[in-house]
């Protein structure tokens, strides 16, 4: 009888605070169930935003990786062109010095000092197939 009672004495505001406290503890319980109810789609609208966010960082990070793997490869070529420069440098100071000291230096061009120039040109062709008057490199294929 008490129940009824109460039921009577209840003001609007009190039946009010009722159903809010059932649905309050309906949702909870379906909470607990594992029920979602998300009427606006907003779970939806988080989870393309985090996939669109997961996407670009993906994008970014391979990004990086080719920048990286473009600077290392950009290092390795430099570090052989300035192989490459020293040995001509090496090569070319050799053989001034080797024709400058040569007993044969002030006298007309002979077949030897001919042939150690051609070498000399051969050398040069072999470390930088590009330069002017060098045969040209073979292709890549």
């Amino acid at each position: 009888m008490r129940l009824r009672d109460l039921m009577r004495s209840l003001t609007p505001l009190g039946w009010l605070a009722v159903v809010g406290a059932a649905v309050l503890l309906m949702a909870v319980a379906g909470r607990g169930l594992g029920l979602r109810w998300d009427p606006f789609g907003l779970q939806q609208s988080r989870l393309e935003k985090a996939q669109a966010r997961a996407a670009q960082a993906e994008h970014d990070a391979e990004a990086r990786r080719i920048e990286t793997a473009g600077q290392a490869q950009q290092a390795a070529r430099l570090e052989n062109h300035y192989r490459q420069t020293l040995a001509v440098e090496r090569a070319t100071v050799a053989a001034i010095t080797q024709a400058r000291s040569a007993d044969d230096a002030n006298d007309p061009l002979d077949p030897v000092r001919a042939d150690r120039l051609r070498a000399h040109d051969r050398e040069l062709c072999r470390l930088a197939p590009d330069l002017d008057g060098c045969a040209a490199a073979p292709g890549p294929g």
